[in-house]
């Protein structure tokens, strides 16, 4: 039998052997609960119970492990050129209006700690992600979170140096009067301002300290976040408040946010000079004068959400001049705080026990003074912060007075620069109290040398009194006239010293011995070719013309009676030397009082009310003239009484009349 044969045999055999198939049709069983064999072919039904709450989820709402992998597979797309996801990570930091509460705060620690696992590879091209993220608030947020993004700026920073700048730039602007990060966040911290500032300050802190190079970009970027000159009182109190902070933990910082504070404020005291030169007197008495309503609490202004300096009336029911004056009020007030936070910070510095710390401190007003109050002219109140803290020891009111008279003398030095310091130190040994007699008399030493070696330099080819040739011997001849109407009495011998006998007697008798070289300086300058009394401020004259004369020292007022007649103007030019002068445009004007000298001397009575507490044991206020002031009072009680005579007498001639 063949295979084939076999095969066709035995295929009846298996065909009876197989089981029937059960139909599926015919239950034999009554039991429903028993469950039957799911088809394979087939999916069950599922139902939703309605009370459960279904949620979408979010494809950015991942585990941290997810979201560090979909970080960095974002990063590298984006420089593949797919930005998808990139755009999204983005819009976790900076999310639109109406997604502002999508990413939640533990999804922004999550996608923190992402990039901060991933900071190498946060690059040029990726630099507006980290803009969204430098920009986002987390100063306002959790502690933890804060830590967090504390580490990410400094990873940041030391593995991409280019974003340094722009980390500086955020931390500065936090320390502003609108802080960026004070906004309301998602997980509802609401922290004031001053928390906020102490926060950056801490960020700050740490960051100088692991990257000191930062130190070399914190004070360019602090100048340019400082703010304008027309921002509010506050606006500028919080900031400088910040600023002095940052000396704190950043010495090194000092000596250059000490000088940009003294610069802005400079201007400003500028512009106030400005403006209040340009109001009536009355009105300008009105502006200096008024209380400060600056507050008292620091805490307060820092925490405070109004930015601006409030005014009852509004701009449009306010006529021009009003309004001026109301500007002028808000400089001034503005000034006057910040010289206050000022001198508050120096009076910590020389109260230090250190003496190092004291040292600097008067080394950095030192400095200042040289490079930008001395150069800048007419500044009115900057200056009092050396006046005041140079008295607190003979030490530095020596340094200081050396200091003046040494610039004075410096031929180096520009000609203005020069005659502003024979300003500064006239005005400070006629004004400062602790001005002791030994200096005033050494400072008189020093400049009447100086003015008989510049008399005898110049009075041989002199043709008359020239203001633009002769300026730095101008400025020292006017600065002896204000220190002699101010400190006369220090001028006069002691019952040690031996009198000169070839000192010029006085035209009424002698009554008073003068200091050896006092009446000859006088004399040979007032009366020579140079004519100084014709150039000098004509008030400082006309003064020093009535005490010199009651006290018998000189009598000029036939010189002053000769000088009326005589025209500065003939003896511009007169050689061809030429000297920069005071004013540049000096030789322009034809009317003669602008050819005189200024009457500018930097320690003139203090008005700014608050700030004027520091220096009121310091100043040395004018004291009348014995016997001298006494008449003048007299006359001008007698005039007030002639004048009301003649008024009840025109009244009762009226009421004659009447009757």
């Amino acid at each position: 039998m063949t295979s084939a044969t076999r095969l066709v045999g035995l295929t009846p055999a298996l065909v009876a052997k197989q089981m029937p198939r059960r139909s599926t049709l015919v239950r034999k069983r009554d039991d429903d609960d028993i469950p039957q064999p799911s088809s394979p072919s087939k999916r069950s039904k599922v139902s939703f119970d309605s009370d459960v709450e279904v949620r979408i989820v979010e494809p950015w709402e991942k585990s941290p492990a997810v979201i560090q992998d979909s970080v960095r597979r974002a990063i590298h797309k984006h420089e593949a050129g797919d930005s998808e996801s990139y755009e999204r990570v983005k819009m976790i930091y900076a999310p639109t209006k109406s997604d502002q509460d999508t990413a939640t705060a533990t999804t922004l620690k999550n996608y923190t700690a992402a990039l901060l696992s991933h900071v190498s590879l946060l690059d040029r091209k990726c630099a507006d992600l980290v803009h969204a993220v430098l920009d986002s608030d987390w100063l306002a947020r959790s502690t933890d979170y804060v830590q967090l993004f504390t580490q990410f700026l400094v990873n940041l920073v030391s593995a991409q140096g280019l974003f340094l700048p722009d980390v500086l730039r955020m931390l500065a602007d936090n320390l502003t009067s609108t802080p960026p990060s004070h906004r309301q966040t998602d997980d509802r911290l609401s922290l004031p301002r001053s928390q906020i500032y102490t926060r950056a300050h801490k960020t700050l802190q740490y960051l100088l300290q692991i990257i000191p190079s930062a130190c070399r970009l914190v004070v360019a970027i602090l100048t340019k976040v400082f703010p304008y000159q027309s921002d509010s009182r506050r606006a500028h109190l919080v900031y400088v408040h910040n600023l002095l902070q940052i000396t704190g933990y950043a010495p090194i910082l000092q000596t250059d946010i000490l000088a940009l504070v003294t610069e802005r404020l400079v201007k400003i005291d500028l512009q106030v000079q400005e403006d209040l030169e340009d109001l009536a007197e009355d009105a300008e008495e009105g502006v200096v004068e008024q209380d400060s309503q600056s507050p008292d609490d620091m805490d307060r202004i820092l925490d405070d959400s109004d930015d601006s300096d409030d005014d009852s009336d509004s701009d449009e029911e306010m006529d021009q001049e009003l309004l001026r004056t109301r500007e002028i009020t808000k400089n001034v007030e503005k000034m006057d705080c910040v010289l206050d936070m000022l001198f508050a910070y120096y009076d910590q510095q020389f109260a230090s026990p250190s003496a190092g710390t004291r040292a600097s401190s008067l080394d950095i007003l030192l400095s200042q003074f040289q490079t930008i109050i001395l150069p800048t002219h007419r500044s009115r109140h900057t200056q009092f912060l050396l006046f005041h803290f140079v008295q607190q020891s003979p030490a530095h009111v020596d340094i200081f007075v050396g200091l003046c008279a040494q610039t004075s003398f410096d031929k180096k030095r520009p000609a203005m620069v020069r005659q502003a310091a024979a300003a500064y130190l006239a005005s400070f040994v006629a004004r400062g109290l602790h001005v002791s007699s030994d200096i005033v008399r050494e400072v008189w030493d020093y400049l009447s040398t100086e003015l008989k070696r510049l008399y005898r330099e110049l009075e041989p080819g002199c043709r008359g009194p020239d203001p633009q040739r002769y300026s730095t011997y101008y400025s020292l001849v006017q600065a002896l006239l204000y220190i002699f109407c101010f400190r006369w009495r220090d001028l006069e011998s002691g019952p040690e010293e031996d009198n000169d006998e070839d000192e010029l007697p006085s035209l009424y008798g002698q009554e008073r011995q003068w200091k050896l070289g006092v009446k000859e300086t006088f004399h040979l300058n007032i009366f020579s070719k140079l004519n100084p009394l014709k150039v000098c401020s004509p008030a400082i004259v006309t003064e020093f013309a009535r005490i010199a004369h009651h006290l018998h020292v000189v009598y000029v007022y036939h010189l002053l009676e000769t000088n009326k007649r005589i025209r500065l103007s003939r003896y511009f030019g007169s050689t061809s030397y030429t000297q920069v002068n005071r004013e540049t445009a000096l030789t322009a004007k034809k009317d003669e009082e602008h050819q005189h000298l200024d009457e500018y001397f930097p320690f003139d009575p203090y008005h700014l009310p608050r700030s004027k507490r520091w220096i009121e044991g310091d100043y040395r206020e004018w004291k009348g003239i014995p016997g001298l002031d006494d008449e003048k009072v007299m006359d001008s009680a007698s005039d007030e009484g002639d004048i009301e005579e003649s008024d009840v007498e025109e009244d009762t001639s009226t009421e004659d009349s009447t009757v």
